[in-house]
């Protein structure tokens, strides 16, 4: 069993709400525009992480983060990207990766929208958790948090912050 934190569009903002959140969980796993490896090694200090790079993350970021990430994890297949689109909108490259790997999980960001979706036609699990950093349109920074059990996603929950205004 492993409670699982998932956080997207950081931005460079890693503060103590999002710390709270994701205090029990035992990895992050982050979709993208972390903002510096500063703050990507802050995170991994903080508890295991998985990412990718998203599209405001600089060359350093881009060697040392893939652009998607496949695993396994507690029985589910599991593909990480940044711009990967939802189902029946999904980017060409996330819809090549989907069709090569067939993942149960989908992560996605960059659209700094919360979504929990499944897909029917893909059969997997979409999540998109939203931006938990301040930067960008949206009103509220979130995140979500699950628990996989031997195959089983159970318990998801959402963070929601209000952003402050620069």
């Amino acid at each position: 069993m492993k409670r699982i934190g998932v956080i997207s569009d950081t931005h460079s903002l890693f503060d103590s709400k999002l710390r709270e959140f994701l205090r029990d969980v035992d990895e992050i796993w982050h979709a993208g525009d972390f903002g510096s490896l500063e703050l990507a090694d802050e995170i991994a200090a903080f508890k295991p992480l998985k990412g990718v790079y998203g599209n405001i993350d600089g060359g350093t970021m881009r060697r040392v983060y893939p652009e998607f990430s496949f695993f396994e994890c507690e029985g589910k297949r599991v593909l990480i990207t940044h711009i990967g689109g939802y189902p029946n909108h999904y980017s060409p490259a996330a819809m090549r990766m989907i069709e090569s790997t067939r993942p149960d999980i989908f992560v996605a960001g960059h659209s700094h929208i919360l979504k929990v979706i499944y897909d029917p036609v893909c059969q997997l699990l979409h999540i998109n958790p939203g931006a938990a950093g301040q930067y960008g349109f949206h009103k509220v920074r979130t995140a979500v948090r699950f628990t996989l059990d031997d195959g089983d996603i159970r318990d998801m929950e959402i963070g929601e912050w209000p952003r402050v205004a620069k």
